[in-house]
């Protein structure tokens, strides 16, 4: 949601909704309105998802060359990077239901540059309902570094 939507209809209409379905399920709106307008109003180095300009001689770079991209950069971008909401519009309003069962995470990775791998785990804690998340589990598949 874009941060006009936000000042159009204010916070406290944009609360957690509760609906029975047909199915007499109940629904929830699950979303961190108040996370999302904070995200919405970051800026900086990587925020909402904006690259982060590469001059040439970053892109020849031995650390680029490992990575897949340059880390030294990716160090500087916050590990707690904000996020555009991507989805389509008729997947906003979604609701979904109450009473969800936990999950586990699993994040494998290979010689992964530590501050992507980081950033991967702060946006599942900070975009994930915590009382979903039994656990993320790491797996380092063979590493090398």
């Amino acid at each position: 949601m874009t941060r006009q939507l936000f000042a159009e209809k204010g916070l406290n209409q944009m609360r957690k909704v509760a609906q029975v379905g047909i199915d007499g399920v109940r629904r929830t709106d699950w979303h961190d309105y108040e996370a999302m307008m904070r995200d919405a109003a970051r800026s900086g180095n990587g925020e909402q998802g904006k690259p982060f300009p590469l001059t040439e001689t970053d892109r020849v770079d031995q650390a680029y060359r490992e990575n897949g991209f340059n880390i030294y950069i990716s160090d500087r971008i916050s590990l707690n990077r904000s996020v555009p909401d991507i989805r389509h519009p008729n997947c906003k309003p979604k609701l979904y239901a109450e009473k969800l069962p936990n999950t586990s995470i699993i994040i494998p990775f290979h010689n992964e540059g530590w501050s992507s791998l980081l950033r991967t785990v702060h946006s599942v804690l900070n975009r994930s309902p915590p009382q979903l998340i039994a656990e993320i589990i790491l797996v380092d598949d063979f590493s090398d570094k």
